[in-house]
């Protein structure tokens, strides 16, 4: 009987890893990145997201349960760039041990009135980059799932540069008259850039900043010489200054954009690919002469 425990306990001992190891722990600092994270990571990792959908990264103050979730992290990605100012503290101040990794190396920044933009994400271009550092990311940490991880990043770059081509194919069709869009925050450049389109917003690229009088009467001016085509609200912003923007023009509302996170369950952007999706159509739809 003594031999047999023996047994049982060198066989607990000795079974391998790969039976009995749990998913790795990764906290993504917001929801389109915890989206990229997931669908790279697949059932290796349990994700836990700390800025949820239709909230702002940019003025978001942690919780007790963002830093308890953080401490226990064996991974952390974060966008970079600017964007999560509160992140590197709540690293700190959480202790965690996790190995932090930054999904916007190797992307050049756009400087919007010499501040860096941090929504890279919005060209998906940037995206293929975004997936390529989660993976290489993954399997630093976890080498011995690497090629899944890897599998899992081409198979989602693929979808993301198709959706890319039909981006570029949608937005090359409109006529120069019908490209210039308002949106509550400076948040599109990258998709400006990479697609042939302009973004005015009365907001810069931190939501937390309010336009002065002075500012908003010369955007307005602004859109009534260019004729801008379209007017959207976001998800993440108040609609009051579109809304006295579309009273001042005379412009209707195109619609809702997405634009530094994804929409609650049920909404029309629950993923990445989704809520890139929702724009085009959006744009499209707002942009095209016949709108």
């Amino acid at each position: 009987m003594r031999f047999l425990r023996w047994m049982l306990a060198a066989a607990l001992v000795f079974t391998p890893l790969a039976a009995t190891a749990k998913p790795i722990k990764i906290v993504a600092s917001f929801s389109i990145l915890g989206d990229m994270v997931k669908v790279v990571a697949g059932d290796m990792a349990e994700v836990t997201t700390i800025v949820g959908p239709d909230a702002d990264a940019h003025v978001y103050t942690p919780s007790v349960q963002d830093a308890r979730a953080v401490a226990e992290a064996d991974v952390i990605f974060v966008n970079g760039l600017g964007f999560e100012t509160w992140s590197k503290t709540l690293i700190e101040t959480s202790g965690s041990k996790a190995a932090v990794f930054v999904a916007t190396e190797g992307i050049t920044p756009l400087l919007v009135e010499g501040e860096v933009d941090p929504h890279a994400w919005n060209a998906l271009p940037n995206g293929v980059i975004y997936v390529r550092n989660i993976a290489k990311g993954l399997a630093k940490v976890d080498p011995k799932n690497a090629a899944k991880y890897d599998a899992n990043a081409e198979a989602y770059i693929v979808k993301l540069m198709a959706l890319h081509k039909e981006t570029t194919a949608a937005l090359a069709k409109l006529p120069a008259d019908r490209r210039t869009v308002v949106t509550a925050h400076d948040a599109f450049g990258y998709l400006a850039k990479a697609y042939g389109l302009e973004f005015l917003a009365p907001v810069g690229i931190d939501t937390e900043a309010e336009p002065s009088a002075r500012d908003l009467a010369k955007l307005i001016k602004q859109i009534k010489e260019q004729k801008v085509a379209a007017l959207f609200v976001e998800n993440i912003t108040s609609p009051a200054l579109v809304e006295q923007i579309a009273k001042e023009t005379g412009l209707s509302i195109g619609g809702r954009l997405f634009s530094d996170a994804l929409s609650e369950r049920g909404g029309p952007a629950t993923s990445y690919l989704a809520m890139f999706r929702h724009n085009l159509d959006a744009l499209v739809a707002a942009l095209s002469p016949t709108s």
